[in-house]
């Protein structure tokens, strides 16, 4: 009797879904891909690059369907044991998400030739890892151009998470842009060695505004929010980067240098799922291939002729004129 209740409750459903519309239901017969991410030091919460690549899956799993999981570095101790935990949980596709991770990704890869890694923000040998990388010196120039724009000092700050190669590539964007600008402006960089620590941030940017820098772009991850603040408390302007962080300091913040992490994740997984086959080689995006810019301007009264040069200075960077150094 019980079964004969649940075959009419089930009959009378398939009637109803049936009935209620003539439109065709999709089922996507495809299995499922799973990804793990070993997040970037700070992890969740740095208002910046982990947040951008987190948002990036987030946004693979409602459009296409994946399921992911992440590690973040405080809860795993080492990068090579949330890497190995995510080996463990039998991931289609594991990324590593910046430069700091890519050791012991390659320790871990090298040890399982079979599991397919992508590496987020420097380049591996392996054959087993891809790599994403991006042109931030081009999105840094353009935002140096209006760094230099902006200042009445002629004295430009820049604050960075770690004196490394990837940072200096920001550096010398910025400062190379603000030169094309006015040649005679000064960028006074710091190094924090810290992408946590916000407080840190503040002292570098007070130390800064000593100096009568008066626009300061900051590369450091959450260490950088302390900048975008301290600039804010002392009337100053300021950039974000990675992410639009407008909203973290409204009354300083005139653009942000995106980098669109969350966009190239993305579009990964988007091909991933159409296609089937894992990503391979390196995939670097620059000006020309929209992985990096700027945020929309605010603030700042930024004329016609400001944004004629800004725009010109883009187009050539994307056609070659102009070599980012």
């Amino acid at each position: 009797m019980k079964f004969y209740r649940v075959f009419i409750i089930f009959v009378s459903i398939l009637f109803l879904l049936g009935g209620c519309s003539n439109k065709t239901v999709n089922v996507n017969m495809k299995a499922t891909k799973s990804v793990g991410i070993m997040l970037s030091d700070v992890g969740l919460g740095d208002q910046s690059f982990s947040d951008a690549a987190f948002a990036g899956l987030v946004r693979a799993r409602d459009e296409l369907g994946i399921v992911f999981s992440y590690k973040e570095l405080s809860q795993t101790e080492s990068y090579e044991k949330g890497l190995m935990e995510l080996v463990e949980e039998k991931h289609d596709l594991i990324v590593g998400l910046g430069f700091m991770v890519q050791e012991d990704l390659e320790k871990v890869a090298a040890a399982y030739p079979d599991q397919q890694f992508l590496l987020v923000d420097s380049i591996s040998d392996l054959s087993n890892i891809a790599s994403i990388t991006f042109k931030e010196n081009e999105g840094s120039f353009l935002a140096g151009a209006l760094a230099a724009q902006a200042s009445t000092t002629n004295k430009l700050g820049f604050v960075g998470g770690a004196d490394v190669p990837l940072i200096q590539k920001f550096l010398v964007g910025f400062e190379h842009g603000a030169k094309s600008m006015n040649p005679s402006i000064e960028v006074i960089p710091y190094f924090a060695n810290d992408f946590g620590n916000s407080e840190l941030g503040t002292q570098l940017a007070k130390k800064l505004i000593e100096n009568d820098v008066d626009v300061l772009y900051a590369a450091a991850g959450l260490t950088g929010i302390g900048v975008l603040h301290e600039a804010q408390n002392q009337g100053k302007l300021a950039i974000g980067v990675d992410s639009d962080q407008f909203f973290y300091a409204e009354k300083a913040v005139i653009t942000s240098m995106m980098k669109h992490v969350d966009v190239a994740l993305f579009n990964v997984m988007d091909e991933f799922v159409a296609s089937g086959d894992f990503p391979t080689g390196t995939i670097e995006l620059g000006l020309a291939e929209g992985g990096v810019g700027l945020s929309p301007i605010r603030i700042m009264n930024h004329s016609t002729e400001q944004q004629e040069q800004l725009e010109e200075w883009k187009e050539k960077i994307i056609d070659g004129t102009i070599t980012v150094k």
